[in-house]
């Protein structure tokens, strides 16, 4: 029979509120359509749900399409802003990779550095990394690419004779002002060194460097002498 499958959908028309007519017959099709024991042409829907279960099932499947479709579009979007970013991100860690090591030339011929009269810029020439390019081997210094929070650390090593005076100060410069240092004045020892570590706010075109004061002296072992700086994060 054609008659009750088309009662049985005009059935669910009304009952999902797509109809205008009067409740009386929409009830008496509702009727119709529950009471039929026939095969049903709803294929994969749950057509007893759209009876009993008004809103969900059959009623519902076009919202539900709906919504899968703009989830689908928001997550594809959204792996392709993920991706973008991911693209970014390494772009710019690639641009801020900024570190350097240097250390006092092993082949300079003089035993010592200074004593000199005024406080001298140490020559740290030897350069075995320079990632960015930003330290200068010919001043000593070192000139921030970006602001940002930076690391800095120098080792001062000195060796005298037997009953001279191990007399050093270095200190590290932050645009001319001292910011970390280390020294030793004694008799006692005839070699000793220290060390610094500092992390520094660094705006760009900021200078450090690592300095002797004057009237002082390193000795020997030029090697153990040594600079070096890296970006730890950038503004």
């Amino acid at each position: 029979m054609v008659v009750l499958p088309v009662l049985f959908l005009l059935g669910s028309v009304f009952v999902c509120g797509c109809a205008t007519e009067t409740p009386t017959i929409a009830d008496n099709l509702r009727e119709a359509a529950i009471s039929y024991n026939g095969d049903l042409t709803c294929q994969k829907w749950d057509c007893k749900c759209a009876f009993e279960r008004e809103r969900s099932c059959c009623c519902a499947v076009g919202d539900m399409t709906t919504l899968e479709n703009q989830t689908y579009m928001k997550m594809k979007y959204l792996m392709r802003d993920i991706k973008k970013l991911s693209t970014g991100v390494q772009q710019l860690t690639d641009r801020i990779k900024v570190a350097f090591k240097a250390t006092m030339d092993p082949t300079l011929t003089a035993n010592c550095f200074g004593p000199f009269n005024r406080n001298v810029p140490i020559p740290y020439t030897n350069v075995t990394l320079n990632d960015g390019l930003r330290y200068n081997p010919s001043l000593g210094t070192f000139t921030a690419p970006y602001s940002g929070i930076y690391a800095f650390s120098f080792t001062v090593y000195s060796h005298v004779d037997k009953n001279e005076r191990l007399h050093h100060k270095v200190q590290l410069m932050k645009n001319g002002e001292p910011i970390a240092g280390v020294w030793e004045d004694n008799r006692e020892d005839s070699q000793d060194s220290g060390s610094q570590f500092v992390q520094q706010q660094m705006d760009q075109g900021d200078q450090v460097y690592v300095e002797l004061t004057f009237g002082k002296k390193i000795c020997d072992l030029y090697r153990s002498n040594s600079f070096t700086g890296y970006i730890v994060f950038y503004d």
